[in-house]
């Protein structure tokens, strides 16, 4: 089954690649990896899901948050490889960045859709190492932040 199949399966659409939001580049190939910028949760309606987890938001906002911000990896992985998705031989890594309240531990719980995401779409190569990580503050007031690793063809 191919990955646009399985993203149709999962009523997962993916959005154009958003441009970034700063005086960096969206992605980076070297050789046979696909380094992705953090990516922020902003909806292909322009909505970007923002405040502090534990504070202004649930665990659940958060989560929604992180898928979000993965679909947008997904954006950006799609538009570096040349619209073949099926050109990905694993995702290495993940790291996710949680605007959270002081005393909000459950970081690891906002990452996990997004984890999901990927292990779904690819299967054991979509199982990767992850760090999730709690932050003070993130660019535009948002949620969550997410940069990712790729192994591609």
């Amino acid at each position: 089954m191919t990955i646009q199949n399985k993203l149709r399966e999962l009523n997962i659409s993916i959005p154009d690649a958003p441009a970034p939001v700063g005086d960096y580049v969206a992605f980076k190939k070297i050789n046979n990896f696909l380094f992705i910028s953090g990516q922020l949760p902003i909806s292909s309606d322009g909505k970007i899901i923002k405040g502090k987890i534990g504070k202004d938001l649930t665990l659940e906002d958060g989560q929604k948050a992180s898928k979000l911000c993965i679909i947008n990896i997904l954006a950006q992985v799609r538009k570096a490889l040349n619209g073949d998705l099926n050109k990905v031989k694993n995702c290495i890594k993940i790291t996710g960045f949680v605007n959270s309240s002081d005393d909000f531990k459950d970081q690891p719980k906002v990452i996990n859709p997004a984890s999901k995401i990927l292990s779904t779409i690819f299967g054991d190569n979509g199982k990767h190492t992850r760090a999730a990580i709690s932050a003070n503050a993130l660019p535009l007031g948002v949620a969550v932040e997410i940069d990712a690793i790729f192994q591609v063809e």
